[in-house]
């Protein structure tokens, strides 16, 4: 399945596919790919509302970008490895028996299915600014991560992986 069909498959059900990314092997290639779509996917999510606060302020916009990128594209990736890790460790905690590709698979594969709402986030960030409508986003795109990083978490956790 397409990487857009299997968003659209997460948003009804993210275990089943969840499961369906496990089953095909552990590729880091192919979780390295989802992390960094969505790190691309959220640097253009972030460019509204840096345009608007270019605009607003009379500075330029260059400087602005170049520092989402950095952050978005070199730094965070690094950060979610961290998050992937911390999260694994929690998990066995707790009786989870996966992966620590199964971890980072799941952080990633939630952070990537959950990317369409962060790209409207972008959109009212940039066209209305802050406010009722980019907090209700805010807490929309918070909701629905983190029920698919659950999810997926759960169902990479309880494989003998």
């Amino acid at each position: 399945m397409s990487v857009t069909l299997d968003i659209v498959a997460t948003w009804r059900g993210p275990r089943r596919v969840m499961r369906r990314l496990l089953a095909m092997g552990q590729r880091e290639d192919r979780a390295l790919a989802f992390l960094m779509g969505f790190c691309l996917l959220a640097f253009t999510a972030e460019m509204p509302a840096l345009a608007r606060k270019s605009y607003l302020e009379g500075t330029d916009l260059n400087p602005l970008l170049g520092g989402a990128l950095l952050g978005t594209v070199v730094i965070l990736p690094l950060l979610l490895y961290g998050v992937a890790a911390l999260s694994h460790l929690l998990a066995r905690l707790l009786g989870g028996r996966g992966s620590w590709y199964g971890a980072r698979l799941a952080l990633f594969w939630a952070l990537l299915a959950a990317s369409p709402l962060l790209l409207l986030r972008g959109l009212v960030a940039g066209m209305i600014g802050p406010g009722a409508g980019l907090t209700l986003v805010d807490v929309l795109w918070l909701a629905i991560f983190l029920w698919f990083w659950a999810s997926c978490l759960f169902e990479s956790e309880r494989a003998d992986t």
